[in-house]
């Protein structure tokens, strides 16, 4: 099983509280209280060296947050991020590619001196004669032409911004890559191109992936492994194939039912209700309970821990079934 490979990343306990409070001003003229949301809550999670764990789970569920917090654009409240040793003895490093390809490239650089940049900070070549080398080179490998480097991002289509993305995230020569719903702007025939690249790159480069979606069907593609996050917790971590075959968690078989099914296209099914509830003020014991078409009193009244089913998936759901090899 993939789970079973040396992890390239662990995370324990991560937690992440956001303060979210009115200017101090406004909360004493207008008497209200500083507000936190806890973003994350008390997560664990492995990645293994040359695979892909996704992350996925609607907006406001916490995915991109831990994306932040992994590559350390925002510092955790709780808990613990570690990589292990990479091919030069280090942790290993990891690089990010952005959602948006509009707003992630500068607009007034020429794609070349992008590229080059994590090339001239971390002095990754010499003389600039290697740099620019290094730049063709890269643009080669994302499927883009040399010329292409003297042109600007607004130059180029979004699938191909994504690309110089990418040819950026490279530049660096990381090991351990964090995608934060990199195709989720681009329309679904630049997506499967986009992916299809990753995952050559994958394989060619022995690259690790933390892959964060809101897309069933994306993951799928690109994932060994899937953890369903709600509201700042997993609700449920298993292997990919197994999740889709025999989801355990009633959110995770909610976000099963949104994949568009052209043999079975099901238009007269029961949508589930409900909304997202507020992160400032989240439901009490499992807060999916609101949502859930099962749920019961001790639902509403207990925080579901954590359980390992015999098949490697971890669920925290009372209700799920399946034979538990530990708590």
């Amino acid at each position: 099983m993939t789970a079973q490979k040396t992890p390239a990343l662990t995370v324990n306990g991560l937690v992440k509280i956001f303060d979210v409070s009115a200017p101090w001003l406004n909360r004493l003229i207008e008497r209200k209280p500083r507000q936190f949301v806890q973003a994350v809550n008390d997560i664990d999670f492995t990645v293994p060296a040359g695979g892909c764990l996704s992350i996925v789970g609607e907006s406001g569920c916490g995915k991109s947050t831990v994306a932040r917090l992994i590559t350390g654009l925002h510092r955790p409240t709780g808990g613990e991020v570690r990589f292990a040793p990479g091919r030069s003895g280090a942790p290993l490093s990891a690089q990010m590619i952005f959602q948006d390809p509009y707003a992630s490239l500068n607009p007034r650089w020429r794609v070349k001196n992008i590229i080059a940049e994590p090339l001239r900070e971390l002095k990754l070549r010499e003389t600039p004669a290697e740099v620019i080398e290094r730049v063709e080179e890269l643009l080669l490998t994302v499927g883009l032409s040399a010329s292409d480097g003297e042109k600007f991002p607004h130059e180029f289509s979004g699938g191909q911004r994504q690309r110089i993305s990418i040819a950026r995230a490279l530049a660096s020569e990381p090991e351990f890559l964090v995608c934060d719903e990199p195709t989720s702007a681009l329309d679904v025939s630049v997506q499967a191109q986009v992916l299809n690249l990753m995952r050559r790159l994958q394989d060619e480069l022995g690259l690790t992936y933390l892959f964060i979606s809101h897309d069933m069907s994306v993951v799928r593609h690109m994932s060994d492994r899937i953890a369903v996050m709600y509201l700042g917790r997993i609700v449920e971590e298993g292997d990919t194939e197994e999740l889709f075959a025999r989801p355990r968690h009633p959110y995770t078989q909610l976000l099963l039912q949104t994949i568009p099914n052209i043999a079975e296209p099901r238009r007269d099914r029961e949508l589930a209700s409900g909304e997202v509830p507020s992160p400032l003020k989240p439901p009490s014991g499992c807060t999916f309970h609101p949502r859930c078409p099962i749920a019961t009193a001790r639902c509403s009244a207990e925080v579901p821990a954590v359980r390992m089913l015999a098949n490697g998936t971890r669920v925290a759901c009372h209700l799920a079934t399946g034979d538990t090899t530990s708590a």
